[in-house]
């Protein structure tokens, strides 16, 4: 079989031909940059060539990349097809990303589903021969314990301890070892996965570890992923559910590593995603949620054992998953809802976690309405020139003056692109300066005057296609106008959701009396950017707060509260959600929402 060189490293392994190099570098732990899961439309997956076999550069990857990329040899893996041994140098290395693991928190009373409680097994008599499984129910006030719990104990007289799920005795230990009794609060986005160890019998938040999706391989956005399902009928479902558990244990691994608790004393796992995460968290087919009419598998909690998907805890451990209110409002938004007491408000108030979807939840003096609307990959750093994900070497916010531009760059390191706060920032710049105009347009240098500043900032294609110069120095960064477009979809779609809410309603952005920002992206905006965009209209730039990461709070509220959980079913069911598309005159209200604030 032909070798496969990866640089630097030296890295070398046999492949099997009859895949893309993508394909191969991404089986062999490769990692490569991937929004469009190799569909050869992001230009992202970039290699260099170094020796060995030679192809023909495509058309699709001349329209892509640069032309002095493709004289030094770099190439897009996802549209070469290797037969023969060849040497390539990565091009990216995977950088250190910034994950949002905090939150606000309502005040709330601990009482945990899973409990522990010392019981004692005395040894059996002739006058006396109650079975083991009697005496310890009678202590419990259970009706039964199950056959695989009796028997992995191996019951002798003396003091046990039982682990109890509600009125479920799910483990049984010798001794007693009720001062160790913990679990673990999980919120999986699309982008990042974050888990947080929690003392059940205290409710201290012990520590955290954060990830980004490892389902990033196949592709950024839930879209892709669930594409990747369709392409690959016998084993799509499996793959997405392996990278992902195995993600998790591996950052359950961190977080006791990190404190001294053994994997065996986390007795509990509660999950807040959304609602195309969760499906394949749990092995669940997903395609269905990327089709018309977009009806999830199932939209209840769900409450299983751990080790059922893989997961390496304790036996008898179990993992709660939170409850949806449809295919694209999820356990997150529930969550948010929740822990954003929404239903509790005597006012208006507009929540929002902005992502590749925008999923917003109005609630009109307690009665909730919600929608999502699709920003698309936009604001995630997907489908921008110069996008990437909040790493180091992203730009989160720009100033842009006639002396030149100043960054705020995550990592205080050279810029390497945009991430999503930094594509709004920018777009907020080009507004204000007027380099865009309303309708989204770059201004036309034949309107500059001779002596404007702007004119030396804004580069022209022989196409007569303009761009505004981000970066000239380590490497040249532009912001095209198909970066705008991108925008201006997104910006569209989240405005349209917004206003479609509140006509629903019968009120008007005056009538808000808060608008809660939830969420990764959400938290590094700034409120200027999102009404300088024209995301939100000035008026209400005083009343946005910052939620933070609210589906980790629900899903540790969750952990610590029977009540809660209960109560989450219920927000889901009565919340409700309306479907921006079969709206009237939506099509009409999304067209108006696409023009551009300008100064």
């Amino acid at each position: 079989m032909p070798t496969l060189v990866v640089q630097p490293g030296g890295r070398a392994f046999e492949y099997v031909p009859r895949k893309s190099l993508l394909e191969i570098l991404l089986e062999n732990d490769v990692f490569v940059n991937n929004p469009c899961n190799g569909k050869g439309t992001c230009g992202k997956c970039r290699v260099k060539l170094v020796g060995g076999q030679e192809f023909d550069v495509s058309d699709t990857e001349r329209r892509l990349l640069p032309q002095g990329d493709l004289d030094q040899g770099i190439r897009l893996s996802c549209l070469i097809d290797p037969t023969e041994d060849l040497s390539i140098e990565l091009v990216h290395k995977e950088r250190k990303h910034e994950v949002l693991t905090t939150g606000i928190m309502p005040d709330f009373e601990f009482a945990p589903e899973t409990r522990k409680q010392t019981v004692f097994v005395h040894r059996p008599t002739l006058e006396d021969q109650t079975p083991f499984e009697d005496q310890i129910c009678e202590q419990l006030g259970v009706q039964a314990i199950a056959l695989d719990v009796l028997a992995e104990a191996s019951l002798v007289p003396g003091d046990w301890t039982a682990v109890l799920h509600g009125n479920q005795v799910v483990r049984l230990e010798p001794g007693d070892t009720t001062g160790s009794l913990y679990g673990v609060a999980i919120d999986i986005g699309t982008t990042t996965v974050v888990c947080e160890l929690v003392d059940l019998a205290t409710g201290e938040r012990m520590a955290n570890a954060s990830q980004i999706n490892a389902q990033k391989v196949f592709g950024l956005d839930v879209l892709t992923r669930i594409t990747y399902e369709l392409e690959h009928p016998d084993n799509g479902v499996a793959n997405l559910q392996k990278v992902m558990v195995k993600s998790i244990n591996g950052m359950i691994g961190e977080i006791c590593a990190e404190t001294g608790v053994a994997r065996t004393s986390i007795y509990e796992l509660t999950v807040g995603a959304n609602c195309t995460m969760m499906h394949m968290l749990l092995g669940v087919d997903a395609r269905c949620i990327g089709k018309a009419p977009f009806a999830p598998a199932f939209a209840r909690a769900k409450d299983l054992p751990a080790a059922s998907i893989g997961i390496d805890v304790a036996p008898g451990a179990r993992l709660y998953a939170l409850p949806h209110v449809s295919a694209y409002i999820g356990a997150d938004i529930v969550a948010g809802a929740y822990v954003c007491e929404l239903e509790k408000e005597p006012g208006n108030v507009l929540f929002i976690d902005i992502g590749t979807n925008g999923e917003i939840v109005l609630s009109s003096h307690g009665k909730l309405l919600s929608c999502s609307c699709a920003a698309g990959p936009a604001l995630e750093g997907m489908n921008i020139s110069a996008g990437m994900r909040a790493a180091e070497g992203a730009i989160e916010e720009i100033k842009v003056t006639e002396s030149g531009n100043e960054f705020k760059i995550i990592g205080n390191t050279e810029p390497a692109g945009l991430c999503g706060s930094g594509i709004l920032a920018v777009m907020r710049e080009l507004l204000r300066c007027g380099f865009v105009r309303k309708n989204g347009a770059f201004v036309k240098l034949a309107k500059l005057d001779e002596g404007d500043w702007r004119r030396g900032r804004i580069v022209e294609d022989e196409d007569g296609k303009r761009a505004f110069i981000l970066t000239e120095e380590p490497e040249q960064l532009l912001v095209t106008q198909g970066d705008v477009r991108q925008v201006q979809l997104a910006k569209g779609a989240i405005l349209s959701g917004f206003v479609a809410l509140l006509n629903k309603a019968g009120i008007s952005m005056d009538d808000l009396d808060k608008v809660v920002i939830a969420g990764q992206f959400g938290a590094h905006l700034t409120p200027n950017s999102i009404t300088g965009t024209g995301i939100l209209p000035p008026e209400v730039e005083d009343r946005i707060i910052y939620a933070g990461n609210t589906s980790k709070t629900g899903a540790y509220m969750a952990l610590m509260s029977a009540d809660v959980k209960r109560d989450m079913e219920r927000l889901a069911h009565k919340m409700d959600y309306m479907e921006l598309g079969a709206t009237e005159n939506y099509e009409r209200l999304f067209s108006d929402c696409l023009m551009f604030p300008v100064s």
